[in-house]
């Protein structure tokens, strides 16, 4: 009955506009409480979203000049701009909390010459590439293209100079760690205090043969922070050609701390079968490649490595490292050693850039002149029995 009326004294004339400016006046104000409401729905559900889901941009950007002697067959030395000591990428991660102390983690990274602007050659676009399910009680299973466990233990307790943001740059145990990634991988990590256990299965793909182009690694890692950080772990790949034919790898060291000064140590071994020629579809590199690097010439691989950074203030990091491998042929001319010196300054002018100097001599005998023994991001092999390099660079990241 009253809308009824509302509607009669409307009509009556001198009162409409009366009424109509009431109407307007009362529109306009649950228009408002309306938006107000719809305004505090949205914070609240950006809040809440914000709480239960993240997605970080980050990467890093690495150029230098670099010299390096014996660069060619001839001998000559080279100078150029490079991609720094470390090698530059940018990459996508994020997590979705979907409760119960779980939630869905991804991660998409590139890597990248910024010398060039040019995407590495030696890897897909995405070098990584994976997404997964991490639980506080049960651990994490990812899957995708990762890192190897062998790779993890290594980077995770003692590789040299892992004070600086990626392990990519002039490291020599990263050569012995199987190309550090694979694809058509399933990984899963659990942590237990202060240990962490991982165990890994990269499928082959090959029909009819199930474990061709396989591999299977397993880590234990011992990291309490400081003093002392200890971990062990094992690679076994299988050709995808020959079958039967392995390659395997395991490693073990450890890094300890005091005060400033951090001393590091490891040893790692690769053994591969005669039958075993590169037919691994789950690697960085192709059989060409691999044969380029001299990979396919060993039969037995051995390394011992080990150095010490002292932190100066906050700021300036002082690093020298030394590498000793030892290589049984799969002929004997291909019988060989390499002994590698590296020192490094590196001075932080904020929290995300430094800049650095690093030297570092290399000697090769026997079967391992030309072999590429350098690192990931080595920039080229030593066609002699002696290598010298310097480097100077810029790094940031973000």
């Amino acid at each position: 009955m009253r809308k009824a009326g509302r509607l009669l004294c409307s009509a009556v004339p001198g009162r409409r506009n009366r009424n109509e400016r009431r109407n307007r006046g009362h529109t306009a104000g649950l228009r408002q409480h309306a938006l107000a409401g719809a305004i505090s729905v949205a914070a609240l559900y950006s809040v809440s979203a914000a709480a239960q889901s993240s997605v970080t941009l980050y990467g890093l950007v690495d150029a230098g000049v670099r010299y390096t002697t014996h660069a060619n067959p001839a001998g000559d030395s080279q100078v150029q701009m490079v991609s720094g000591a470390s090698e530059s990428n940018f990459g996508i991660k994020g997590a979705e909390d979907i409760g119960g102390g779980t939630k869905v983690v991804f991660n998409m990274e590139n890597r990248f010459f910024p010398n060039s602007g040019q995407t590495d050659p030696a890897y897909p676009f995405f070098n990584t590439a994976f997404v997964g399910l991490q639980s506080n009680t049960f651990g994490k299973l990812t899957m995708g293209r990762q890192t190897n466990p062998l790779s993890d233990a290594v980077v995770g307790a003692f590789a040299t100079n892992r004070w600086l943001p990626t392990f990519y740059q002039f490291r020599p145990e990263v050569m012995m760690a199987q190309g550090v990634w694979a694809s058509n991988m399933v990984k899963y990590a659990a942590r237990w205090q202060y240990l962490t256990g991982e165990v890994s299965y990269a499928f082959g793909g090959t029909a009819g043969h199930f474990g061709a182009g396989s591999q299977i690694g397993a880590s234990l890692l011992y990291l309490p922070g400081a003093p002392l950080n200890l971990a062990v772990a094992y690679l076994d790949s299988r050709d995808a050609v020959n079958a039967s034919a392995h390659l395997k790898s395991w490693t073990a060291g450890g890094s300890y701390t005091f005060d400033s000064t951090t001393v590091s140590a490891g040893w790692a071994v690769n053994r591969q079968d005669a039958g075993f020629v590169g037919n691994f579809p789950n690697g960085p590199f192709s059989e060409p490649a691999l044969t380029a690097l001299k990979f396919n010439t060993f039969s037995v691989r051995q390394m011992f490595f080990g150095g010490v950074t002292q932190q100066i203030g906050l700021a300036t990091h002082l690093s020298a490292n030394v590498w000793r491998t030892i290589q049984t042929g799969k002929t004997p001319s291909a019988d060989g050693n390499a002994t590698q010196f590296q020192l490094l300054a590196d001075y932080n002018w904020s929290k995300r850039t430094d800049t650095y100097l690093e030297v570092d001599y290399s000697q090769y005998r026997g079967g391992m002149v030309g072999a590429q023994f350098q690192g990931i991001n080595a920039l080229s092999s030593a066609f002699k029995t002696t290598q010298l390099g310097v480097t100077a660079g810029l790094r940031h990241l973000f």
